[in-house]
């Protein structure tokens, strides 16, 4: 040690000294940081201490609560929304199909989903800011309420979709395609007349069609060829077989372009006109029959036009050339 006049002073301590200034400097230390801590860090209540936690707990909790009854509130809205959507379709569909309400196939599931799609699904507004609903429990079951209802239309728009699909078969079978082009005139009408071989009076049971040798015959609608075979009186013929007791017979041909058990489709050339068989000349003999009894074609294929040569005065065929 370097004293203040500048001469060395030496300065010993023993083992027991050294230990004791070693001890009140530690103490000294730990004094300084305890009062370093109670002045920095602010002592709380022992009651508050205890509840904090469990206030906070609390806080999250209700905050995760109001965020699912949201998520849950606006997911009714939104079936709501399809709800209303799904009635709308059915019975636009249901309109441009003409189909009503009072079929059959539809009745039943119409009337519960008329009566149940625009139910008052909420009430006034609760303090919550959730329409009507007060709990999540409440909103599960509004939910449930409302996929019950939405699956029920489901079901409506099925059995109209399956409506639309039968109908729109019976209708495909239906021979309404004129059998030839360009030549949609009549000889000979469906009815009573005097038969031009015979001159007696007798049943026509067809609609004739005067058309050039060679014009192409097409199938008013598809079906299976029952039959392509010359025939005693038709000639050529060709039958067809639409389903359920329908089929339609083109006579007279001059050529046959299908064989039996073929199928052909709507408009598809199955003959070619000619005039074999009882006939005066080249034209196409068209029959349409069910369950084995003539029908006037007409009735599928409206009313073809008649030339004024082959109407008489009232308007009706028949006075002019008819063709068998």
């Amino acid at each position: 040690m370097h004293a203040r006049a500048g001469q060395a002073r030496q300065l010993t301590l023993g083992g027991m000294r050294l230990a004791a200034a070693l001890a009140a400097g530690l103490a000294l230390a730990a004094g300084a940081g305890a009062a370093l801590q109670r002045y920095s860090t602010p002592v709380l209540p022992a009651a508050y201490a205890a509840t904090a936690p469990a206030e906070d707990q609390a806080a999250r909790d209700a905050s995760f609560l109001r965020e699912n009854v949201r998520l849950l509130a606006a997911r009714v809205g939104s079936l709501q929304a399809r709800l209303v959507s799904v009635d709308g379709l059915g019975r636009r569909v249901a309109q441009v199909a003409g189909v009503a309400y009072t079929d059959p196939e539809l009745e039943g599931a119409l009337a519960q989903e008329a009566t149940e799609a625009m139910d008052d699904l909420f009430t006034e507004t609760d303090a919550g800011g959730v329409p009507g609903l007060t709990s999540a429990e409440e909103i599960g079951r509004q939910l449930d309420q409302m996929q019950s209802r939405l699956a029920a239309q489901a079901d409506m728009l099925s059995m109209l979709d399956a409506a639309l699909t039968r109908r729109s078969a019976d209708q495909a079978r239906l021979p309404t395609t004129m059998p030839v082009r360009d030549y949609p005139y009549l000889s000979s009408s469906y009815g009573w007349r005097r038969n031009p071989v015979t001159g007696r009076y007798a049943m026509h049971e067809g609609l004739d069609f005067s058309a050039p040798p060679g014009t192409p015959i097409l199938a008013a609608s598809g079906g299976i060829v029952t039959e392509a075979k010359y025939h005693n009186g038709y000639g050529n013929m060709v039958e067809i077989d639409h389903g359920d007791g329908m089929v339609s017979r083109y006579a007279h041909a001059h050529a046959l372009l299908v064989a039996p058990g073929e199928l052909v489709e709507r408009g598809q050339p199955i003959a070619r006109v000619g005039s074999t068989g009882r006939s005066t000349g080249p034209h196409l003999h068209f029959e349409v029959r069910m369950a084995g009894q003539p029908l006037d074609p007409k009735l599928f294929l409206g009313k073809p036009a008649v030339p004024a040569t082959l109407a008489d005065a009232s308007g009706q065929p028949g006075s002019g050339r008819q063709l068998r």
